[in-house]
């Protein structure tokens, strides 16, 4: 799984109610008298931050994941990747996003979808972590 940089947003943003309750997927109930606040997701997503930049996914590796071809990726770049966080990173030059399994002195990059095995970094190759995914988006059009 590769994925396309978007790269920061610029200043703004619009903000959109909130409602308080949750949306059962079953039959509407009407939202308006419900309207708690005011929100960003700008805000909620915290996407204007300068550490934060937006990746277009491609491909079926982190399906597994909730992570699907076409999604929009929310990556901050001041998190330090830990043991299982999804990440972006470049591997020998290749852009992937995966996975970060971290055992003793191992790591290796997975997939969340069987089709993929599992890629272990090894001594040769070069690893470099550009952030870790802490949200995607995803269009239902």
């Amino acid at each position: 799984m590769s994925f396309t940089v978007i790269g920061p947003l610029t200043a703004g943003g619009l903000k959109l109610p909130r409602c308080s309750f949750r949306v059962p997927a079953g039959f509407p109930s009407p939202a308006a008298d419900h309207i708690e606040q005011h929100i960003s997701l700008d805000e909620v997503l915290n996407i204007r931050a300068p550490h934060v930049y937006l990746v277009s996914i491609a491909g079926d590796s982190m399906q597994g994941a909730g992570i699907f071809d076409g999604d929009l990726a929310i990556v901050d770049r001041a998190l330090e990747a830990a043991h299982n966080d999804i990440v972006v990173a470049l591997l020998n030059n290749e852009p992937v996003c995966k996975r970060l399994c971290k055992r003793e002195s191992q790591m290796i990059l997975l997939s969340e979808n069987p089709k993929y095995p599992p890629r272990y970094v090894l001594e040769g190759d070069e690893l470099a972590i550009w952030g870790v995914i802490t949200h995607s988006v995803r269009s239902h059009d």
